[in-house]
């Protein structure tokens, strides 16, 4: 299911942009800068999504940006070789706070501070895992339920749906279940990810 396996489709995709950053003299660093940035103007428009279901469409689509430009830094990165572990660092450091963002933002705008907490701890420890692996001796891992592309993918098309079908399900908004989501199966993909990481260690 994991989006992520579809990397060598999205690196012919975005080749063209990444020769238009490389044109604009853009750095990777300044690409995750950018980025971050635009995680943050997402997370604000869900947060206020309730009050404006428009403001929901602008969040999603500030988050397709976002992923969009989280691809083109490494893609760039490469293609100036310029990678190196203090860029990769950066870049997985700016990611996480984008998902804390992403995830506060989608739990503020629906005043659901518990679904927000169990869904950003299920968020991190996914990641936290997939880079655990790579602690310990092993490639990282990227697969399970639900990467961190799945996650954004799943976030544009929730905001995309807040904005036409504000109405509660079973008590919930689209929003508030995409929170469900993230918790039980972010959950769900971290032991996935231990799983693998303790099957190759064994």
């Amino acid at each position: 299911m994991t989006l992520d396996r579809l990397r060598p489709v999205t690196d012919r995709l975005i080749t063209p942009f990444v020769t238009g950053a490389r044109r604009l003299g853009l750095t990777p660093n300044a690409v995750s800068v950018v980025a971050l940035v635009v995680a943050g103007g997402a997370a604000g428009a869900f947060a206020i999504g309730e009050s404006n279901t428009l403001w929901y469409l602008v969040g999603a689509i500030l988050v397709f940006v976002n992923g969009w430009l989280d691809l083109l830094d490494g893609a760039l990165a490469r293609e100036l070789a310029t990678d190196s572990a203090a860029g990769d660092l950066l870049d997985h450091v700016f990611d996480r706070y984008a998902d804390l963002l992403l995830v506060i933002g989608l739990a503020a705008g629906i005043g659901r501070w518990d679904l927000g907490i169990a869904a950003v701890t299920g968020v991190l420890m996914t990641s936290y895992l997939g880079t655990q692996a790579q602690a310990v001796g092993l490639d990282r891992v990227y697969g399970g339920l639900l990467g961190r592309a799945d996650r954004l993918a799943l976030m544009g098309v929730v905001g995309g749906i807040a904005a036409i079908y504000p109405d509660a399900i079973y008590g919930l908004s689209v929003v508030g279940w995409a929170l469900v989501v993230f918790a039980v199966v972010g959950h769900f993909t971290a032991l996935q990810r231990f799983y693998y990481a303790m099957g190759d260690l064994s």
